[in-house]
């Protein structure tokens, strides 16, 4: 018998990562999994690539089928999941996928998000200093974002050595059509994606928020763009530098113990497909030969190191379980 986990929201993009990694982990148990519409349904009808689960029938999301889990991964809407884990026991620890308990500010939850702010969760990302002591003695941990991840390790390093201005920040980063969820939307079709880029939610993305809370940046200007692909995200980060170092020998010095966050041999650079069903990240870093600005470019599986990835990483640490198990820095390429 494994350690029983429940993923509420299953039928999800990253609810769907999340089976498929569970399926290969050799510590944990699926105990349960809901969904909302496709509630009934076997798990082979909503995901057919997770053959291990294929005949378990989506329950419905409804704290009572999910308190007996030990860990209860939750893939919900943002929004929807304070509510739930408010009526889970305090016994039965929680990753929390979305963004509801990202945010210490209101404030900031308020400018980004409809609702009430829910409060504040022990932040889900162990690359950060001090940052695994704390996901390892919490029963209650909130995900990062996908954009935030991949800019935060870019970032964060560079700002807290003190050579890059932290109020000089401009992001550009693409993201996979799988990022936007699963819902059908219009701007998401087939005929609106292919053989096109678009920008959305320029000037306002709600993981601006979260990126400068955690990397310290204190004005940051994000421009995402929706790239014709499944799954993915590459970043491009610039800031203003402070001093002569070089971004590429801190970001080295930061992450040379990290299992995940790989600084590439110089001069080869990022690239989506590298990273794709893995949990990895993949950093680069220079200086613009014309305008003197630091560049780090981070590329990320965002349905893995952006989602689903991440939350079994925290998980393992919360369950005291290695880090890396059921984990791979491994990518599917071509």
């Amino acid at each position: 018998m494994g350690i029983r986990v429940a993923v509420a929201g299953a039928s999800g993009y990253a609810g769907g990562e999340l089976l498929r990694l569970i399926a290969g982990h050799p510590n944990l148990e699926l105990a349960v999994a809901t969904g909302f519409a496709q509630a009934g349904s076997t798990i082979g009808s909503v995901h057919p690539h997770v053959r291990s689960f294929r005949d378990v029938v989506l329950a419905k999301t409804e704290p009572a089928v999910l308190a007996d889990a030990d860990l209860v991964f939750l893939a919900l809407p943002h929004g929807e999941s304070a509510a739930v884990a408010a009526r889970l026991p305090e016994s039965v620890r929680i990753v929390d996928i979305g963004a509801d308990f990202r945010l210490k500010d209101p404030g900031d939850w308020q400018r980004y998000y409809p609702g009430p702010h829910a409060g504040t969760w022990t932040y889900g990302l162990p690359e950060l200093p001090g940052q695994r002591d704390l996901i390892r003695a919490s029963t209650r941990v909130a995900n990062t974002g996908c954009y935030a991840v991949a800019t935060i390790l870019a970032l964060a390093p560079l700002i807290a050595a003190g050579v890059a201005d932290p109020d000089d920040v401009v992001v550009v980063a693409s993201s996979g059509t799988s990022g936007a969820g699963r819902s059908a939307k219009q701007h998401l079709l087939a005929s609106e994606v292919m053989g096109s880029m678009s920008p959305y939610k320029v000037g306002a993305h709600q993981h601006v928020a979260e990126i400068k809370q955690a990397s310290g940046a204190r004005t940051l200007s994000m421009t995402p763009a929706l790239a014709p692909m499944p799954r993915g995200i590459l970043a491009t980060v610039t800031a203003k530098p402070l001093g002569h170092a070089d971004p590429r020998a801190v970001l080295g010095a930061a992450y040379d113990a990290e299992p995940f966050v790989h600084v590439l041999p110089e001069g080869q650079w990022p690239q989506t497909g590298a990273t794709f069903g893995s949990n990895a990240v993949h950093l680069q870093a220079t200086i613009d030969i014309d305008s003197g600005r630091i560049v780090v470019v981070s590329a990320i599986d965002n349905l893995v190191k952006g989602a689903a990835g991440q939350a079994v990483q925290n998980a393992n640490i919360m369950l005291g379980l290695p880090e890396t198990t059921g984990l791979s820095v491994d990518g599917i390429a071509p």
